[in-house]
């Protein structure tokens, strides 16, 4: 039988995302009650990342040793991927040797060349088209706060990148707006925006995207591979700064999210970021039981 992958966010269903944020949620409470609950014993997962990582790399390996398993870390100097090893072949050799696959990865591309050829899951923990693991831990996260995000309205405050394109999926599958405002030039995928249309407004004007929002979102200016363009990117987005003006537009309890790393002065002002509205360290902390919750789904854990 061929695994099933998580490659993008529409690899569930709109059933299957709601049971596991629901989950996600369960498996929080258990860990806050030190209850002990390893259904993934003598169970091993790889993390196979061409990209630095602080949240998603900690958050799997932790969550894996929660569950009773084990994880191996490998960077491209620990693996022959660094030194040109064909990709199927890598994918043939450790999914042979391990339970479940998660690969950070410059490409996506290189993603779905390792799914094809691997015999257990493959996780997407960031390309250059998707990041859909943030995305569960945004979800579960204006679960617990708001309730269903259904019928809500969402401002993405930036750039058209992978965590953007994340937000257009989710908000096709749980059935919410999404006013995507970005500099010209910074246009998320048009094929995303293209299947998603009924659910999105693009825009150039943060204040238009922003007014009578639920939550106000917003990501880096230069995500990991655009550090060389970053002066020019300060330039191109100014006026996009997500301070206390621009949430003062959107609804007066309106939940400010970030998938971090977060500049100050730059994206999102010290004000938002660290004031009341903003749930980001509640979101960081819940990629972790969000991720234990796909695990379970992805290596058919029976409750």
């Amino acid at each position: 039988m061929k695994p099933r992958h998580f490659r993008t966010l529409t690899d569930l269903s709109s059933a299957e995302l709601k049971q596991l944020l629901e989950r996600a949620i369960v498996l929080k409470a258990m860990i806050r009650r030190a209850e002990s609950y390893e259904p993934l014993r003598n169970k091993t997962l790889a993390l196979i990342f061409e990209k630095s990582s602080t949240r998603t790399r900690v958050s799997f390996e932790a969550g894996m040793a929660q569950l009773g398993g084990s994880s191996v870390f490998l960077s491209p100097r620990d693996t022959h991927l660094g030194r040109g090893e064909p990709i199927e072949d890598t994918a043939r050799v450790l999914s042979r040797m391990v339970d479940a696959i998660v690969i950070r990865t410059h490409s996506h591309a290189t993603l779905e060349t390792f799914a094809a050829h691997s015999r257990v899951p493959v996780i997407n923990a960031l390309s250059d088209l998707s990041h859909p693991c943030q995305l569960l831990a945004d979800m579960q996260t204006y679960l617990e706060q708001r309730g269903e995000i259904r019928g809500k309205t969402v401002a993405w405050i930036g750039d058209g990148n992978n965590v953007c394109h994340s937000w257009i999926k989710a908000a096709g599958l749980l059935d919410f707006q999404l006013n995507i405002a970005v500099p010209k030039g910074y246009e998320p995928n048009a094929d995303a925006l293209e299947t998603f249309a009924g659910h999105i407004t693009l825009t150039h004007a943060p204040e238009e995207a922003a007014e009578f929002a639920d939550i106000v979102v917003t990501d880096t200016w230069a995500s990991m591979g655009h550090e060389n363009e970053k002066a020019k990117r300060e330039r191109d987005f100014a006026g996009f700064l997500v301070d206390n003006r621009l949430m003062a537009l959107a609804k007066p309890d309106a939940l400010f999210m970030h998938c971090l790393p977060a500049y100050r002065g730059c994206e999102v002002a010290a004000e938002v970021i660290d004031g009341p509205q903003s749930v980001v360290w509640d979101e960081a902390e819940n990629r972790l039981h969000s991720q234990k919750a796909l695990l379970e789904l992805l290596l058919g854990v029976k409750r």
